[in-house]
């Protein structure tokens, strides 16, 4: 087996000039294997510490439970006195419709690939490429406002603190991109013990708030007046019960960032210790472990969104919540200032920040991660997006820009925010239940259509609420999809195969060229009669004088998913009608012949010739057709992709025309 595919060339081996030094530390680790960058979302080798479900439970946190640092000022800012009820929809939404979709992709998808890797599977071709690239066109949403939405308001948090310096005050662009690019720099030095980090975080950070909600609904309970008061709003707003729960039913996916963290939960899933006889196919303590989490968390979460909108609603006046008030994004840190003092306040606001630029390095690994596993492979992103710091520049660039147009504000990016969320939550709902359609699982299919109809509903109710989400979703959509078919295009004439494996048949077939020359004959698998086969042999004899007494092999490659561009090609000798044939599946034709010749010459040290017939037709449609059907023009792209794979003439493989 010899592997194929041609990566940059090793840093080291480049002259140590001052660009070269730069590439060579830009580049670091771009021949490491995809998922494997450091951070939050990094997948662990094999020599490498797992941990206690409970322990990775805390990344899911990073992002899940960091959003309690603004959900409950947005859920009053959206739902005004219904904030509550609306939260008590939300968490039904999350622990009967969003907890079982997760802990079924779980066991479907306990990569950590998630349901993206799910729609894959089930939408093969160019269709599925399509869907996928929109889902990451929503999940590059989801994750690049994680970072700027956590890190205005970590700035709100650290400007709103009575103990900071006046000349902060209103500086809140300035803070959130130094965050930003704080963040940056962490990921361009190399991020280690983020699981360490992330349980200090997570523990602190729910101890407090634990204390806060104790407090403030003791205070909420003794003083009934402010319940009542309440209550007589609620009421005096929208006449009687049934339509309260309208409202609140209307109003719950505006909340909706609330759900933010199971796509995160089922992304860290390989970070979780399984048992000792846990196999690759099917790792039944890591999915074991992966759906304890996702139901704790869902737990701890859901009992906090319920406490925390209560008591902000109660004990905060509306006025607060409007844009430059003291409960602008920051309701819990304003209560923990009220009741539990300047000391404690001063602490929560810390850990707040601490937790809320966590979950945007959370977010920054997401990308990291999200970015090399697919788009490389599809041949839609240059080989150097497989490297961490061009990637975390690119998306520091990007979460400057969002920064920028949203000037820093909590609220105004939280449409963005719930639409990248609930699309990848929808997609999730979507691929278990023509899972559960495929394994003809009725009451499963059933049940989990229902949680889908849901889903597509909130959905559809926070786009036209909030149509900037689906607006900038839609720019990144756009973007990704463009970069994508650019890169494509400019990267058709490299090699797609990552490895070439020869059966025994085939060895054979090649070990009987003893001493060369190897010559082999393309073939077209659609035409495998006796007589199509002298008819191509007879044909290149003539044309191209080929001695009558030399071995000749037939190659044919039978495309399979023209879409596919990363592959491993495995080789069959058959024999058809008395002659030899090299049979052969890939993606692209012209690009896999040129692979198997290069594996030919590398492993018998003889040079093969390989003899084409012109392709009939327009060469532009002949274009086309290599570019989306891995047809066409075959003879003049498979010399091309040589030429770029073998600069030096002399060792390229030699290609006969007829």
């Amino acid at each position: 087996m010899t592997t194929l595919s041609r990566p940059p060339a090793e840093p080291g081996s480049a002259k140590r000039t001052r660009g070269g030094s730069f590439r060579a530390w830009l580049l670091h680790d771009l021949h490491q294997s995809q998922a494997l960058h450091q951070g939050p979302h990094a997948l662990p080798q094999g020599h490498e510490k797992k941990h206690s479900w409970w322990q990775v439970m805390c990344l899911t946190g990073v992002d899940y439970f960091s959003s309690l640092g603004y959900a409950p000022a947005i859920a009053v800012v959206a739902a005004g006195v219904v904030s509550p009820l609306a939260t008590l929809v939300l968490v039904v939404v999350t622990l009967f419709g969003a907890l079982p979709v997760y802990r079924r992709v779980a066991v479907e998808s306990h990569s950590g690939s998630g349901s993206i890797a799910m729609l894959e599977r089930l939408l093969p071709r160019w269709g599925g490429k399509f869907f996928v690239l929109a889902l990451l066109g929503f999940a590059a949403t989801d994750f690049m406002i994680t970072m700027t939405l956590s890190a205005a308001d970590a700035a709100a948090h650290l400007i709103a603190n009575p103990l900071i310096p006046g000349w902060l005050q209103g500086q809140n662009i300035g803070v959130t991109l130094f965050l930003l690019a704080l963040l940056a720099a962490v990921f361009l030095r190399g991020f280690k013990e983020a699981i360490g980090v992330a349980v200090v975080l997570v523990g602190f950070y729910l101890c407090l708030n634990a204390i806060l909600v104790v407090v403030t609904l003791g205070d909420a309970v003794t003083h009934p007046l402010k319940v009542d008061d309440w209550w007589q709003a609620l009421t005096t707003s929208q006449g009687n019960p049934a339509l309260i729960i309208g409202v609140a039913l209307l109003v719950f996916p505006k909340l909706a960032l609330g759900m933010s963290g199971f796509e995160t939960g089922v992304a860290v899933m390989p970070q979780i210790r399984g048992d000792a006889n846990d196999t690759e196919e099917y790792p039944a303590g890591r999915i074991r472990g992966a759906k304890r989490l996702l139901t704790t968390a869902a737990l701890i979460m859901s009992t906090f969104l319920v406490t925390s909108s209560f008591t902000s609603v109660v004990l905060i006046p509306q006025k607060e919540f409007q844009p430059g008030g003291a409960a602008d994004g920051r309701a819990l840190a304003l209560l923990a200032h009220e009741y539990l003092g300047v000391g404690f306040g001063t602490a929560y606001d810390l850990s707040t920040i601490a937790i809320l630029w966590f979950a945007g390095a959370s977010a920054m690994a997401g990308l990291l991660n999200l970015v090399p596993r697919y788009l490389p492979r599809y041949g839609m992103a240059p080989q150097w997006t497989k490297a961490t710091r061009p990637l975390v520049l690119v998306f520091t660039a990007i979460g400057f820009f969002i920064t920028l147009i949203f000037a820093a504000n909590v609220d105004a990016q939280g449409g963005a925010y719930a639409t990248g969320v609930l699309v990848l939550m929808t997609s999730a709902a979507i691929a278990v239940t023509l899972s559960a359609r495929r394994r003809q699982q009725r009451k499963s299919m059933i049940g989990f259509g229902i949680v889908a109809v849901v889903f597509v509903y909130t959905t559809l109710t926070n786009m036209i609420e909030r149509p900037e989400g689906i607006q900038i979703a839609a720019i990144f959509i756009a973007g990704t999809i463009v970069v994508s078919f650019i890169s494509r295009a400019r990267r058709s004439f490299e090699l797609h195969a990552t490895s070439i494996n020869f059966d025994e048949t085939a060895i054979e077939f090649i070990a009987q060229a003893e001493s060369g020359p190897l010559q082999i004959i393309a073939h077209e698998p659609l035409r495998l009669t006796g007589q199509a086969y002298r008819d191509k042999l007879e044909s290149a004899r003539e044309v191209s004088h080929i001695p009558l007494t030399d071995n000749v092999l037939f190659l044919e490659v039978i495309v399979d998913d023209s879409s596919d561009f990363e592959t491993e090609l495995e080789v069959h000798g058959v024999m058809r009608h008395g002659y030899r044939v090299l049979e052969v599946h890939g993606p692209v034709v012209p690009n896999t012949i040129a692979s198997v010749l290069l594996h030919i010459r590398d492993v018998t040290g003889l040079m093969p010739h390989i003899y084409f017939r012109w392709t009939e037709g327009n060469p532009v449609r002949n274009l086309l057709r290599f570019m989306f059907f891995g047809e066409g023009e075959i003879a003049p792209v498979t010399r091309e992709v040589l030429r770029q794979a073998v600069p030096d003439v002399t060792q390229r493989p030699w290609v006969h025309v007829g």
